[in-house]
């Protein structure tokens, strides 16, 4: 039925330009050394496309898989394995034409088959991914069904016409469904490797991949180390001939190494980054990054403390954070305070006009004293909670900073660290009261924020429920213009706070000058190793 329909050919975001590899600019002399060491805070807990959850793993993914299109410098879309692509007239029917030199590490083609194995994968429930929910972002016919357990996999809207054509329904039209395409969870994965290997598949020498990179090593928690695929369709632009990421629990040991010599990659301690810009003018960077940092509510009727059942009470936790002295005195490297959920400089949102972010701190210390006496707490009555927070020495800062802010309100509040894979798991299980949390985006709009406090959400890990918060967002996938729809979601959060927003990002790190197609101007701060190389002094 889908092939019956009129397509009409679209050559749009630059898709039709030949994709970006790492290619010396003017003037630039490669140097010798293509050897790249860089650093991660916490050990990757998967390297399995479909199970993945976190920045850094997508960033190790992005070498070692690709998917139908990948980003250039400035986050714009390149080909990957997709060369081009047709959208019928209603707009719900993409058909990907893929590139026929495309293979996996094995030597198998790359074929739409695996995307339609990996879709499916991700959609199956007996696969239990947390971005099953990305297919419904995506809107893929059937996949909240699917999802759900009410209807099979094979009905997701997703077909493969031939081996290099790839053909996908979506139920309303999505203008921004190509940008989602670059995630890590709709990459191809090689159905023979996972069926012969099981569980253990990624590990270095069972994982088959098809990106630009193979995996060599990967010790859990040392370190992962990567050489380039020379099965890769575009391997004779991949510069780089050796990538290591060292796991380094303590930034300031981490920065320790960098300036050793032993990292070209670091990022920069809370409150050093002023430092550092002065003495390493070339080699200290700030630049905006989609993040946003909160402290997320644990809301779940049966797991949840009772005092946060109260609005009040959240408010007034919400409201008692002095947000300038975080971003101004602790961590010193250009992030902006936030009263709000999704990042400001997000393509073609409008922040909403939120009452608190225009008071003085005085007045927002004020409100959440009267807010908790409303509540039942007070000096005769303290609030008591606990924050759970992974390893970092600028978490840690911020927590000790707001057990003070909270302390002065009239909150004893209990900090509690771990490592981050127990951190997620805690939260996973809502087995916490209040989290740190932090949200990247997974593409440029402002639904990749939005969605995750809808009920259908796989990191929805507060258990926030909200009926017309929900209406709000499906509405949104349908409306000729989302941006008022974005305005009023943002209100419902300013007016229930299931989470108190803390700060937006920078990208705040130490990167040796010789670096280069690190896609610092990217928003999203997605970076490809295949366009990364050195250059000599």
């Amino acid at each position: 039925m889908m092939n019956k329909l009129l397509l009409t050919t679209v050559l749009s975001l630059g898709l039709a330009l030949p994709a970006f590899a790492a290619t010396p600019q003017a003037g630039e002399t490669l140097a010798e050394n293509q050897d790249y060491t860089y650093w991660l805070l916490d050990a990757i807990k998967s390297m399995d496309p479909q199970i993945n959850t976190d920045v850094e793993g997508s960033g190790v993914l992005r070498a070692l898989f690709e998917g139908l299109y990948n980003e250039d410098q400035t986050g714009g879309l390149v080909p990957g394995v997709a060369t081009s692509y047709e959208l019928s007239d209603d707009k719900t029917v993409y058909t990907f034409h893929l590139r026929d030199n495309a293979k996996w590490s094995n030597g198998d083609p790359v074929t739409a088959g695996d995307f339609v194995y990996a879709w499916k994968r991700l959609a199956d429930p007996a696969t239990a991914s947390e971005y099953a929910w990305y297919m419904e972002l995506m809107q893929v016919k059937n996949a909240s069904k699917i999802i759900a357990g009410e209807a099979p996999v094979d009905d997701l809207g997703v077909t493969a016409p031939d081996d290099y054509t790839l053909q996908v329904t979506i139920e309303a039209p999505l203008p921004y469904f190509p940008k989602m395409l670059t995630h890590a969870s709709v990459f191809p994965v090689n159905q023979k490797a996972i069926e012969q290997f099981g569980d253990k598949w990624t590990e270095a020498g069972n994982l088959v991949g098809n990106g630009a990179y193979v995996l060599k090593e990967h010790i859990l928690g040392e370190k992962v180390v990567m050489e380039p695929n020379p099965l890769y369709w575009d391997n004779e632009h991949t510069i780089l001939q050796k990538v290591t990421a060292l796991t380094i629990n303590d930034e300031n040991a981490a920065l320790t190494r960098y300036l050793a010599g032993e990292l070209d990659r670091v990022q920069i301690p809370a409150g050093q980054y002023p430092r550092l810009k002065a003495e390493y003018p070339d080699q200290a960077i700030s630049v905006p990054q989609s993040c946003s940092y909160i402290y997320m509510f644990n809301l779940d009727e049966a797991k949840g403390p009772e005092a946060l059942k109260d609005v009040r009470v959240r408010k007034a936790l919400s409201y008692g954070i002095d947000r300038d002295i975080i971003v101004n005195n602790i961590l010193q490297g250009g992030q902006a305070p936030s009263y709000n959920w999704t990042h400001a400089a997000t393509e073609g949102f409008k922040m909403p006009d939120i009452d608190y972010s225009h008071w003085t701190q005085e007045e927002r210390t004020a409100k959440a004293k009267e807010l908790l006496a409303e509540a039942g707490y007070g000096p005769d009555k303290p609030l008591e909670l606990t924050l759970n927070y992974n390893t970092s020495e600028a978490h840690k800062k911020i927590a000790i900073a707001v057990q003070q802010f909270w302390k002065g309100i009239g909150v004893n509040l209990t900090l509690n660290n771990m490592e981050w894979k127990v951190h997620t798991d805690k939260m996973q299980n809502q087995d916490f009261e209040i989290a740190r949390y932090a949200w990247c985006g997974d593409y440029n709009e402002a639904s990749t924020y939005l969605d995750l406090f809808t009920s259908y959400s796989g990191h929805n890990n507060g258990k926030f429920f909200s009926e017309e918060y929900d209406k709000l967002m499906k509405d949104s996938k349908t409306a000729a213009d989302p941006a008022p729809l974005y305005q009023e979601a943002e209100q419902i959060l300013a007016d229930e706070m299931p989470f108190a927003p803390i700060y937006q990002y920078t990208k705040v790190e130490m990167i040796k000058p010789d670096i280069k197609g690190a896609g610092l101007t990217n928003l999203m701060q997605n970076w490809y190793l295949k366009d990364m190389y050195r250059v000599a002094n």
